[in-house]
């Protein structure tokens, strides 16, 4: 149902575009038209509904729908640790600082109204809360802390300064444990909220709104992957690596 190419028009039904592609529901949200059940209007007589320019929600429409990948390609491991810390914040930091609130705010509604026929949505919101408590806190530790004191070192071993060790020993904040223990406990409630959402499949025959939810969990979770896995098995290691060579010399 979700990332097909499709061509929307005046006349496609609000609720048909969401169906074809889950990413269209924020300008939806974000104009107030209805796109579930109630969305069976024409695009142009709901955008008349409410007063809005069809061919600017035509324009967020398109920009939405627009799928940018990033390839496989790309030797992540031969980054410049500076270049590596800003893709983390700049791609990853960036997209859960806008993409937590709005997921749990539309988890939050459907949960209130779906949640006597799917009583499995209150562990869900619960678990989806906890996330968004663990990742928030987490985020402004790496980029106060944490990366700056990788970019130090880093560039303290690649200029072979003299007073490389005593920035180790004097500045050092995180260490192997704080690094990774934030990891293990993200990825235990990651996996608890694929367990609730049977590998983000809906149920059958539920509303198109049930499966935006679990799509936007399922798009969530795959960037989480990849930014984990930058960290834990890429930028982290090769900061504990300077770090060893950095006070064995």
């Amino acid at each position: 149902m979700f990332l097909k190419s499709i061509e929307i028009n005046r006349k496609s039904l609000v609720s048909d575009i969401v169906a074809l592609d889950y990413r269209t529901i924020d300008v939806f949200r974000k104009q107030g038209i209805g796109y579930c059940c109630g969305g069976k209007w024409p695009l142009e007589i709901a955008c008349e509904m409410k007063g809005i320019n069809v061919d600017m929600i035509l324009a967020e429409l398109e920009a939405a729908t627009r799928t940018i990948q990033v390839s496989n390609q790309l030797d992540f491991e031969d980054w410049n640790m500076d270049f590596l810390i800003d893709y983390l914040i700049n791609i990853h930091h960036r997209y859960l600082k806008k993409t937590l609130p709005e997921t749990q705010q539309l988890l939050g509604e459907f949960a209130r109204e779906h949640i006597q026929k799917f009583p499995y949505l209150a562990e869900l919101e619960k678990k989806f809360d906890f996330l968004v408590e663990q990742l928030f806190p987490s985020m402004q530790k790496e980029e106060e802390v944490i990366f700056p004191y990788i970019r130090q070192i880093a560039h303290a071993h690649n200029h072979k300064e003299p007073y490389a060790a005593l920035l180790v020993r004097t500045l050092r904040k995180p260490v192997e444990e704080t690094m990774y223990k934030g990891h293990e406990a993200l990825a235990d409630i990651i996996l608890s909220i694929r367990e609730m959402t049977n590998k983000y499949t809906p149920p059958e025959n539920v509303c198109i709104s049930h499966k935006v939810v679990i799509a936007k969990l399922k798009e969530l979770d795959n960037d989480l992957m990849q930014h984990m896995h930058l960290e834990h098995s890429i930028l982290f290691p090769r900061a504990i690596k300077i770090e060893k060579e950095v006070l064995d010399a």
